[in-house]
């Protein structure tokens, strides 16, 4: 059963499906390594000007960069600044998904450990610990390579259907309105209308 790292998730699991094999969510696990760079930028642009209005060149991914964002990230990976090392920490982590098996996979997640744990870097190591202590869970994806993707995709399509209708009156039309959406079927309809 795929989740995120939230302990009510992991204790309903536990609770009701307690043969399942529980796997954590690479996005939700991502999220966890983007959080702790991101703390670090924060504390370091209040002495550091460089790093102000950075603060997407250290979330994206390198290959969703534009140009010009490129551009100002390698005129800052050389600066000796604690980010750069915060960012390298993440894109290490990023390549954990890329090994061949779990034991190779076991093997990366404790030199990464080791790493960020001895980084001196607050947040990091805070986001070292966390990963720790789902350990089991995060190696588990080796194993079924499950993700929620699809299921955010879908959650983000009805509540912006609830944003739109700005609610509904009762449960049963929002459980209407889930299924419909979900389903993509075609009704038919026309695509435009011509009033």
């Amino acid at each position: 059963m795929c989740c995120n790292l939230s302990r009510a998730y992991i204790a309903g699991v536990k609770a009701f499906f307690s043969r399942a094999k529980l796997v954590f969510d690479r996005f939700h696990v991502m999220k966890i390594i983007n959080a702790a760079v991101d703390e670090v930028r924060r504390d370091e642009s209040k002495e550091n000007a460089l790093l102000k209005k950075t603060r997407y060149l250290w979330l994206k991914n390198p290959s969703k960069l534009t140009a010009k964002q490129r551009k100002k990230l390698e005129s800052l990976k050389y600066q000796h600044l604690d980010t750069v090392r915060a960012y390298n920490l993440k894109l290490s982590f990023q390549d954990f998904f890329t090994q061949p098996d779990r034991a190779a996979g076991e093997e990366f997640l404790k030199r990464w450990y080791h790493w960020a744990t001895h980084s001196k870097l607050v947040p990091m190591i805070q986001a070292a610990y966390t990963i720790k202590d789902h350990w089991e869970g995060i190696l588990n994806w080796f194993e079924s390579r499950v993700s929620n993707g699809i299921l955010e995709g879908i959650n983000s399509l009805i509540q912006a259907a609830k944003a739109r209708a700005r609610g509904y009156r009762n449960v049963k039309t929002l459980i209407t309105m889930a299924y419909i959406i979900g389903s993509r079927l075609d009704y038919g309809l026309p695509k435009y209308c011509l009033c």
